[in-house]
């Protein structure tokens, strides 16, 4: 085996791999286990190269510390900013800290982005569910004589969106009019 031929063959990977990671943060704004994954996938789609998935894993890891370095992947940021984007969407806090931890976003930082939204915000999760009955149309914002109706499952969307019993109620028991008054003041 020709000692050199495979330094180049490793290089030409590298450099690959550093090509497809650089199109990748200009197209999206990922965590690094995102960037990993999408990485692992096309050298094994893609490239197919004959390396096993243990080096071509260990160079991907190089390829994101060398990224984390230049801080042009950074995971504090993106569970900072992806926070706030759920939180507008009218995401429970419970949602958000799964949502980021699916991501694979550390707990320490899923941990300090969540403080910093219940230190900037008053009732995150009441201000989100009533942003959820308002998108969804459920809730306060249906006809008085449909409501009973439909408390269950207006009741179980809001469970599915991660908000606690005694907050789905809260807000499900809100006249409309106030329910309007609310809405006006997010």
């Amino acid at each position: 085996m020709n000692p050199t031929l495979n330094k180049s063959d490793f290089e030409e990977l590298t450099t690959n791999l550093k090509d497809l990671a650089y199109s990748y943060l200009e197209k999206y704004n990922p965590s690094k286990q995102q960037l990993k994954v999408y990485l692992l996938k096309k050298y094994l789609l893609k490239i197919k190269g004959s390396r096993s998935k243990k080096e071509v894993s260990a160079i991907i890891d190089e390829i994101i510390l060398n990224l984390e370095k230049n801080k042009i992947l950074n995971d504090e940021m993106y569970s900072d900013s992806k926070a706030r984007i759920f939180l507008k969407r009218g995401y429970s806090l419970n949602k958000i800290n799964q949502s980021l931890r699916s991501k694979g976003i550390e707990d320490k930082y899923v941990k300090q982005s969540i403080d910093k939204i219940k230190e900037n915000e008053i009732e995150p999760d009441f201000v989100s569910a009533l942003k959820l009955c308002k998108r969804r149309r459920i809730g306060p914002l249906r006809p008085d004589s449909n409501r009973e109706l439909f408390y269950k499952k207006d009741m179980g969307i809001l469970a599915r969106g991660g908000f606690s019993f005694d907050l789905s109620k809260r807000v499900l028991d809100l006249d409309t009019q106030e329910f309007n008054k609310l809405i006006k003041l997010i």
